[in-house]
Order: C-alpha cells, then sequence, then structure tokens
C-alpha cells in the first residue's frame, strides 16, 4: 500500500471516528436527561444478565429456528469484525495481512474459520429476507413494522450480505494473486471458503485481479465504517444497548411495586391510620378522668 493511500485510509477513518463519537455523545446526552437513580443489588448477577441476555441472546430462545439465525448473524459478524483490526493496521502501516507472519500456520485456519462464519451469516440474512418479504410471517405484516421499520431490517440484512460478500471476494483475488508469486501478497496457506471462488476469478490478467482485491479491501472496510454508523441512527442500535440495558436493569421480581410513599399517605389518612410523626386522633366517646 502506497503512501497515499495510507494517508486516504487515516482520514477516512478520522472522519467515520468524528461522526461516530458524535452520534455516541448525542446518545449520552439523551439517556443523561433521565433521573439520576443508584444502582443497588448483586453485581455478580448483573454481570450474569449481561452474559446471557445481552451476549448470549438468551430471549432469543423462546423461538428455536429465528434463534439459531440471530445466532449465526451476531457471533458470525462480531467475530469476522476481529479481521477488521488486521485491515485497520494495513491500512495506517501499509502492510499487507500483517498477522500472517505472527500467527504462521494458525493463520489460513483462522481466516477459514472467519469465512465459514460469513457463510453462516450470508445463509441465515438470506432467510431473514424472505422471512420479512415471501414467506409473509404475522410479525412482520402488523402496523408498526412497516415503512422505515420494515425498510431499516431489510437494509440491515441486505448490507451484511454483501459485506460479507466483499471478504470471501478479496481473499480469493488474494489467493490468486499469491498463487501469481505477486510480492506484495505472502502465502498465507489456502482459505477454506474463497478458495471454492477463485474460479470464478480465474483467467483474469494480475492487474484486474490486483483491482478486484483493493476494491472489495476498499469497499468492506468503508462499508465497516459506515455500518457502524448506520448503525446509531438505525433500531438495531438495541443490540449494543442492550449490554448497559441488562447491567443496569432492576433485580427484583417483574411486577414487583416500589413503596410509593405518597400513596400510601392518602391511603392511611382514608383509613384513619396516623402517619408517622404524628399522634393517634382519641378515641370516640372517651372520657379523661376528673372531667
Amino acid at each position: 500500500m502506497s503512501i497515499i493511500s495510507q494517508v486516504i485510509f487515516t482520514v477516512i477513518l478520522g472522519i467515520f471516528v468524528f461522526f461516530i463519537a458524535k452520534r455516541v455523545n448525542f446518545i449520552r446526552l439523551n439517556i443523561a436527561l433521565g433521573r439520576p437513580q443508584k444502582v443497588v443489588g448483586n453485581k455478580r448477577q448483573r454481570w450474569k444478565n449481561v452474559l446471557l441476555i445481552a451476549l448470549g441472546q438468551k430471549k432469543m430462545f423462546k423461538k428455536p429456528v429465528p434463534a439459531v439465525l440471530h445466532l449465526l448473524i451476531y457471533v458470525g459478524f462480531v467475530l469476522i469484525n476481529i479481521e477488521v483490526l488486521e485491515i485497520i493496521l494495513d491500512g495506517f502501516l501499509g502492510s499487507h495481512r500483517i498477522f500472517a507472519s505472527l500467527l504462521s500456520d494458525f493463520y489460513a485456519p483462522l481466516i477459514s474459520f472467519f469465512e465459514i462464519l460469513a457463510i453462516g451469516v450470508i445463509f441465515s440474512c438470506v432467510l431473514f429476507l424472505l422471512r420479512r418479504n415471501v414467506m409473509q410471517v404475522s410479525r412482520f405484516q402488523k402496523p408498526e413494522m412497516e415503512g422505515w421499520a420494515s425498510l431499516d431490517g431489510n437494509l440491515i440484512l441486505v448490507i451484511e450480505i454483501i459485506l460479507m460478500g466483499a471478504i470471501l471476494s478479496m481473499n480469493a483475488a488474494d489467493q490468486l494473486l499469491q498463487e501469481m508469486g505477486n510480492v506484495a501478497y505472502p502465502m498465507t496457506g489456502s482459505f477454506l471458503v474463497s478458495s471454492w471462488l477463485m474460479p470464478i476469478f480465474d483467467g483474469y490478467a494480475p492487474s484486474t485481479l490486483l483491482i478486484i482485491e483493493r476494491m472489495a479491501w476498499w469497499f468492506h472496510i468503508v462499508g465497516i465504517f459506515s455500518f457502524a454508523l448506520y448503525v446509531t441512527y438505525s433500531k438495531h442500535l438495541h443490540i449494543f444497548m442492550a449490554f448497559p440495558n441488562t447491567y443496569f436493569s432492576k433485580l427484583t421480581p417483574k411486577g414487583a411495586m416500589e413503596p410509593m410513599t405518597e400513596i400510601t399517605s392518602e391511603v392511611k389518612m382514608m383509613l384513619g391510620i396516623p402517619l408517622e410523626g404524628e399522634m393517634p386522633p382519641p378515641a370516640e366517646g372517651l372520657q379523661i378522668w376528673g372531667t
């Protein structure tokens, strides 16, 4: 990667970091409008809730099929984006697959595992698109799911499919360039899924393959940055907000009511029960001795 590319990458990253940070601060200020409340209770239980509900998506398993599909997308997208760290470092340093030399023989199996997850994400997203738009599932036909809610859900699914496709295309072109002996593309070993796509790009000139690989690389990383910014406007922000929400949620049983002093006082007054600090009224017919 040339110095010009490094500068362009750094500028693009800086722009997205600025706008994402601005959105996060806007969301933080909106949350801060709420009344301060002291968090009490078992911290261990709170962290357990975070692991089971926010990270483990426990509530989704009430319906097995959507639960498994959601899990594939959730786990796949989170783990695959570990690769984003390598891409960001490559963008900054002008390197290519910087982790390949560090991980050595473990690099190809790791990328292959990410590619398997990418296929799982694509498969799940396609099924969810069919559920939303073809199968006429009743939940998606309700009034609250019309308009922006429907468009937003479809956009998220399509974006995820495109981003996964970009990863696989990038890896397929990369492997062909490795086989051609391009010094900028060190040998990493075969990647399980993208190696199946290599025949699609076979026969292209090295210069064309280089353009395909670089375009897929840029499309993927800029797509990830754009997706991160878009999510701050999307209903899917709840995926990230689930972590603080579950930690700070009440630990008392559902439906349990906290004491309401105002209502308690009103009820006591109606029943003639003295309030705290008040003397009880004299009983009717009570005569004081000597009067």
